[in-house]
């Protein structure tokens, strides 16, 4: 079997959806910087939230940005309205005891 290089290959992926081997590399390029945007700014919401399950899924799993938008914008936010409530009852408590 015969060990391909680097330009064989973009020239064979290039080659196969009829487009030139640097648009394949610009393609790539672009992919890897979405998702290493996506991917940056996923771990390091679930990193602040002490999120330990959600930073290490996030960080082995590759989506190409597909899970990490989910969880910024889905996953994360779950449980914000539970404690914000919770809160609101804490502060309304304090407040009718300081009223007596």
């Amino acid at each position: 079997m015969a060990v391909m290089n680097s330009a064989d290959v973009y020239s064979l992926i290039g080659e196969k959806l009829g487009i030139s081997p640097i648009a394949v590399i610009v393609i790539f390029l672009i992919v890897g910087i979405w998702t290493l945007i996506w991917k940056g700014m996923a771990l390091w919401k679930s990193s602040k939230k002490n999120q330990l399950v959600w930073f290490i899924l996030l960080l082995l799993i590759n989506t190409v940005g597909i899970l990490e938008i989910l969880y910024i914008y889905i996953f994360s936010e779950m449980g914000k309205s539970k404690k914000s409530n919770s809160e609101i009852v804490k502060i309304k408590s304090k407040t009718k005891k300081k009223k007596r």
